[in-house]
């Protein structure tokens, strides 16, 4: 474990080399980490990347064995749109083939294993609906064009619910929609909005997912041990078991200038200098902080402690300082940012046959399947197979979740939050509606691990402008913040391309690179992206 971290100010290059130090080790940290390499010309030694816990990669965190099962708290999708992420990976070796990069990685495993979903929508009784309909009313299109064209200036602190009667969320559209990017009904008109635009070219496939990308791998090993690999051979340093509790500030000035970090470890307290001319990156909050794993025989719970040091650090920072935003707006009300995932691991391929004949798509190409009735609001994901690097012969590993955590299952009578392994298994198989040996070789077989997430989107809460800072907030000279939490103007948060684009924006600003990142894309611009939509709006 690394005990102290510290500039060593005896270091003659000190007096000629800037340091650069980042709070937190996800994708945001790794790409802003990589930026200063590439674009900045910043030698590897000079950066350092400080980590609470003992694992890189934040909510990148897929992890387990076969044998006592694989684990992870989320998986992500893609799209070619992610112009921010592809920019950044096309410079970066792949993990199992370092001859191409692990865009062109990426770009491939979508060729060869492209999303038809013939099966996206389950009826309770195990029928499968039109989902192709969106199944509308005049009011849920009027409403619909409205909120699209409103300005965000008028959405300060309003939820989707203020926006639409309740027919809308009866829709296809409003299941296809919220279980694909994990909306509630309560959270944020704003961030729906936002979306509603970022991705209204996917508004005519949404319900086959055509042009969905994944990684050939989960996404830590497919992307986070290449972007770890990359950064380690050129010197960037990784301090893990090192929580940041404060920064210091100059005094006396109108400039936000940060002069010292206040760290903890597992020697006690410890100061890390920080001299004019270096940097600070802040991964401000987290939406995977206190998550908890269960088993096949225990239930995760829900941690509502917020004992993060992500969170704690944003609530000191922001204490007496506007610009610093208002984490309260996020992490204050678990009962409405919080779900629970699954994963699950099967040693037997009757599972995934099973699947196959149910969706009518081979594993990893049909998308998500969700249970439109279901209490939970299970939605479930079959990969394609491999998924972990070393996975044996034989062995599947899939992923579920459910939004709605607090309720009693429609097959076993007690709340998401409250189930074990085993008995996710049980309401998972009950919908799927399998022959009783069927069911019950397939449980046999499987190792279901559940992850409760109190913030998980605590990124999607209503909101109002200036409750999340700008990455470079007005004035700052060395300060960035980075990741969900911070705010950019039109690209839309819980996705990685909005966490590589902070880092982009947090490096060219600091460093007065005359860069920027790539656009957002915008397809609203695009006169057959908004035919396309309309005539969505009226199937």
């Amino acid at each position: 474990m690394q005990t102290q971290v510290r500039h060593d100010p005896s270091d003659k290059d000190r007096l000629f080399m800037s340091s650069y130090t980042f709070v937190g080790s996800g994708i945001a940290s790794l790409a802003g980490a990589v930026i200063l390499l590439r674009d900045g010309d910043v030698a590897g030694k000079d950066i350092t990347i400080l980590e609470e816990s003992h694992q890189t990669g934040g909510a990148f965190d897929a992890h387990g064995t076969a044998e006592d099962g694989y684990f992870m708290s989320g998986s992500r999708m893609f799209e070619a749109m992610y112009q921010c992420t592809f920019d950044l990976l096309d410079g970066i070796p792949s993990a199992t083939d370092p001859t191409i990069s692990v865009t062109e990685e990426t770009n491939r495993a979508a060729k060869k294993w492209p999303w038809d979903n013939k099966v996206r929508l389950v009826n309770r009784d195990g029928s499968v609906p039109d989902a192709h309909s969106m199944r509308f009313n005049e009011h849920d299109r009027i409403n619909l064009v409205t909120l699209i064209g409103e300005p965000e200036s008028l959405l300060d602190d309003k939820r989707i619910t203020d926006c639409f009667t309740p027919h809308f969320f009866e829709t296809n559209f409003w299941m296809e929609w919220c279980t694909l990017f994990a909306f509630e009904p309560w959270h944020s008109a704003i961030e729906f909005r936002r979306y509603l635009r970022r991705f209204i070219h996917h508004f005519s496939t949404i319900d086959v997912q055509h042009d969905i990308y994944r990684t050939v791998y989960n996404q830590y090993d497919s992307m986070i041990v290449p972007l770890m690999t990359w950064l380690k051979d050129r010197g960037v340093q990784f301090r893990h078991g090192v929580r940041v509790e404060d920064l210091g500030f100059a005094a006396g000035s109108d400039a936000i200038t940060v002069t010292s970090i206040a760290t903890l470890t597992a020697d006690g307290p410890a100061a890390i200098p920080v001299a004019p001319g270096d940097c600070v990156f802040v991964t401000n909050g987290s939406m995977t902080a206190d998550k908890a794993f269960g088993s096949m025989t225990k239930a995760p719970g829900l941690d509502t402690t917020n004992h993060s040091g992500a969170w704690k650090l944003w609530e000191k920072l922001a204490e007496g300082r506007p610009a610093f935003g208002n984490p309260a707006a996020f992490n204050g009300n678990v009962e409405e940012s919080s779900w629970i995932s699954f994963t699950v691991t099967v040693k037997d391929p009757l599972f995934m046959e099973l699947m196959e004949r149910f969706s009518g798509s081979a594993a990893g190409t049909g998308g998500l399947i969700t249970f439109k009735q279901s209490a939970w609001l299970l939605t479930l994901s079959i990969y394609h197979q491999p998924f972990f690097p070393g996975q044996p012969e034989g062995v599947a590993v899939w992923w579920g979740y459910g939004l709605f955590h607090d309720r009693p299952g429609d097959y076993v009578k007690k709340p998401l939050v409250e189930c074990n392994g085993a008995e996710i298994m049980a309401e998972v198989l009950g919908h799927l509606r399998f022959s009783t040996p069927d069911s019950a070789a397939v449980l046999a077989a499987s190792t279901c691990i559940p992850c409760a997430m109190p913030y998980i989107t605590s990124q999607f809460m209503k909101r109002k402008m200036g409750d999340r800072p700008l990455v470079v907030p007005i004035g700052s000279t060395n300060l960035a913040f980075l990741g969900q939490y911070a705010e950019q103007p039109d690209d839309v948060v819980f996705t990685v391309e909005y966490s590589i684009r902070c880092a982009m924006t947090a490096v060219y600003t600091l460093l007065k690179l005359e860069k920027t990142p790539p656009p957002v894309y915008k397809g609203l611009h695009s006169p057959k992206v908004i035919v396309d939509a309309i005539r969505t709006l009226h199937r």
